[in-house]
């Protein structure tokens, strides 16, 4: 058989180990001061009280696993639910800049104003076609008048009222232009305010006053080469981009917390919540990409900002995250893992379990021990020795 310890053994133990070993081999012959031998049964070990080796054993009692996954690296971004990206849907010379960065803007609130050439002949066109709509309006209403007075032939008002219609599509078009540049035919010049679609906060600006602007600026395709004019968010609500690794995923669900740690505040912990969980991983660094929210309210996090991240359980949910333990507690036997509880005083017994990966000296133990129980975490071996000394 082979042993194998969950850690780098030390010179004082392998005195211990090998005193053990000696006095298990030595003559039976023993003087009236020696203290009686442990008793082995099976798994368990019984020592008499006042036992030297009693003084080579360190227990420790076994805790809730309340940290599922620890230190993960993280990207805050902004949370695109309460985020827009505002271009212009029109060309023409920035006559006016309204709003600056840090600025609280509401709904629809004016962000620029444009000397647009393109926005002044879509209102021309709408105008017109207002004036259109009631000219063939008259002319369809007068061309019935005659007809009910043997005035006009039949043709005359079919031709009138497909004039009006025509002319009422037009009109509907021409103010459906307007609508999409988030205006309407009462404008009385071809200046043109863009505005805010969503209330927020105004965390980027890309324009200036004189600048000539296009509409085919707006390309979300090459973000990287086309920056949008206003950037306006919530830079209370972020969101959280960690890349996880595969053998993290079974311990993560939407919904769990998520406890975020910044270098520029050590000292505070912002709450979070796991939202969703990638579906494919990435080929280059096989992890999966996790997205969380995190929530803050004093606005000390930013965006793009790196942070440190760790994976709560939820409190009903502790049972299915197991127990932790030094990893000391742990050796290994012919591929089987294996640790020693105390259950009584001087009394030991000897455990298979099923663990986890070794993380900052800690082993999650996910069945064979639970939490409340003691277990040995220096003298495993001693203790394994006596049981089975052909070990």
């Amino acid at each position: 058989m082979t042993i194998f310890l969950r850690r780098t053994i030390r010179p004082a133990e392998i005195l211990i180990l090998l005193a053990a070993l000696a006095l298990a081999g030595c003559s039976r012959e023993t003087t009236t001061n020696e203290q009686p031998a442990p008793q082995v049964n099976g798994d368990e070990v019984f020592f008499a009280a006042g036992s030297p080796q009693l003084d080579s054993l360190a227990v420790e009692t076994v805790q809730p696993r309340t940290v599922a996954i620890r230190h993960l690296t993280g990207r805050l971004y902004w949370n695109d639910d309460v985020t827009v990206r505002i271009f212009t849907p029109v060309g023409g010379r920035v006559s006016a800049v309204l709003a600056d960065i840090g600025q609280p803007v509401f709904t629809n609130a004016p962000l620029a104003e444009i000397d647009s050439p393109d926005f002044g002949q879509a209102l021309a066109a709408a105008r017109t076609a207002v004036a259109n709509l009631a000219a063939a309006d008259k002319a369809n209403t007068r061309a019935k008048e005659l007809f009910a007075h043997g005035a006009a032939a039949q043709k005359d008002v079919e031709a009138a009222e497909a004039a009006y219609v025509a002319a009422l599509a037009e009109r509907d078009r021409a103010e459906g232009v307007l609508a999409n540049y988030g205006s309407n035919d009462s404008g009385t010049n071809e200046f043109y305010l863009l505005r805010s679609p969503l209330a927020g906060t105004v965390v980027d600006k890309n324009i200036n006053p004189g600048q000539e602007l296009r509409p085919d600026m707006m390309l979300g395709n090459v973000p990287q080469t086309f920056n949008p004019l206003f950037t306006v968010s919530d830079p209370a609500k972020l969101w959280l981009q960690v890349d996880v690794a595969e053998a993290d995923l079974p311990s993560l669900e939407p919904g769990q917390k998520l406890q975020v740690h910044a270098k520029a505040f050590p000292e505070k912990v912002f709450e979070g919540t796991v939202e969703k969980i990638g579906d494919a991983m990435d080929p280059a660094t096989r992890t999966v990409r996790v997205r969380g929210a995190v929530a803050n309210p004093d606005k000390l996090l930013k965006a793009e900002m790196y942070v440190t991240v760790d994976v709560a359980r939820a409190a009903d949910k502790l049972g299915a995250a197991g127990v932790e333990i030094p990893a000391s507690a742990v050796f290994t036997v012919d591929n089987q893992n294996y640790l020693f509880t105390e259950t009584a005083a001087n009394h030991f017994k000897r455990q298979t379990v099923k663990i986890g990966t070794e993380a900052d000296g800690k082993v999650p133990v996910f069945e064979g021990v639970s939490a409340g129980q003691k277990v040995v975490t220096e003298g495993a071996l001693l203790l394994q020795s006596i049981v089975n000394p052909a070990d």
